[in-house]
């Protein structure tokens, strides 16, 4: 699914495994969870093979994956990238910094923020464009989990350039509908096979906090199906030029 908001250049990997076999990981990344707990371990572990599927779709051999800054993937030289995971669904994206100067890509399952967070990742001019938040099994789009993802993936393509966290109000988003069918917060789009949700479209997140490195203003592309929302964000090292995703 992440492939379908990420362009060509950009090499995508993911599972809906929630584990991998033994041996997967280099010993230098089994330091960094020989002590976690088996959920933390499988969802390490997991990414990771991602990663390298998406490494040998640019042409890369294997290499291990740590992590610096909280958990922010160190990635080879000249190469960009992001991961995610969540219950049902894990992923890599990269590309060459030649042509891509950051990305960020994040999943979460298709369902309300649990009770509290959602006033604390929103603005309140963004409650107000997304509405209510919805009951689980309504059949609506969770606006309030969607947004949660966008700005993961926006905070995720920020910091490995500017080297400074973002804090979840300091970025005000827009969502869009690609199906047509009303405005953000109203009726549902369609369905996909089984009968989930599926519904798609783009989004823009105006930065409050800015950095002469990135645009002012990040634009992202989403996706909801098979019970996952999924978001990316990428800038070109030409975005001053007006080049987009």
């Amino acid at each position: 699914m992440i492939e379908r908001l990420l362009t060509a250049d950009v090499s995508c990997a993911a599972t809906r495994a929630e584990s991998v076999p033994d041996g997967t990981l280099f010993p230098e990344e089994e330091a960094l969870v020989a002590k976690s707990v088996a959920k933390r371990r499988n969802d390490f572990a997991t990414a990771r093979a991602c990663a390298r599927r998406a490494m040998a779709g640019l042409g890369l051999p294997p290499v291990p994956v740590l992590h610096g800054h909280r958990g922010r993937p160190l990635w080879p030289e000249g190469i960009v990238g992001s991961l995610t995971h969540c219950a049902g669904y894990r992923a890599a994206a990269l590309a060459r910094a030649t042509d891509v100067l950051s990305l960020g890509i994040d999943a979460e399952p298709h369902a309300p923020l649990p009770d509290g967070v959602r006033e604390l990742v929103t603005l309140p001019a963004e409650r107000e464009r997304i509405g209510p938040q919805m009951p689980e099994g309504s059949g609506a789009i969770h606006w309030d989990r969607l947004l949660f993802s966008a700005k993961e993936s926006v905070f995720k393509t920020w910091y490995p350039v500017t080297g400074v966290e973002l804090d979840f109000t300091e970025a005000d988003l827009t969502f869009h509908r690609a199906d047509g069918v009303g405005d953000v917060g109203g009726p549902v789009g369609g369905e996909g096979h089984r009968g989930h949700l599926t519904a798609d479209g783009t989004f823009t997140a105006r930065l409050l906090l800015t950095d002469p490195a990135l645009p002012t203003t990040l634009h992202g592309r989403w996706r909801i199906e098979d019970d996952i929302v999924a978001t990316a964000v990428l800038v070109r090292p030409d975005w001053r030029a007006g080049a987009g995703m």
